[in-house]
């Protein structure tokens, strides 16, 4: 499956995964600039990524552990998801997101 990530410079980049594979790792192996510090365990938010609005909708709600993280961040937009908590599924094939603001490494 792909997903286009646009990068904080605004480059897109095609990136490929396997359902069941989080965002974020998928973006890691891609060799893009995220900093992930957790590890994906959802205890940071420095994989935070702005889903595309046509894609907002059709991802499982944000838990209440991923909204907390969410509520720190510089850059919060009603779009803002934390990649690591992105489960990919075939359904998501084609999804597309930007690499918020302090996410670099």
């Amino acid at each position: 499956m792909k997903v286009t990530v646009i990068s904080q410079n605004g480059e897109e980049h095609d990136v490929s995964g396997s359902p069941g594979e989080k965002l974020m790792e998928m973006i890691r192996d891609a060799g893009l600039q995220i900093a992930a510090q957790c590890g994906g365990c959802c205890s940071c938010a420095t994989c935070h990524v702005h889903v595309a609005n046509e894609w907002i909708d059709k991802l499982p709600p944000a838990t209440a552990d991923e909204e907390a993280l969410l509520d720190l961040v510089d850059d919060l937009q009603p779009v803002s998801r934390l990649s690591c908590q992105i489960i990919m599924a075939p359904e998501y094939d084609g999804l597309k997101v930007k690499l918020a603001s302090g996410t670099e490494l």
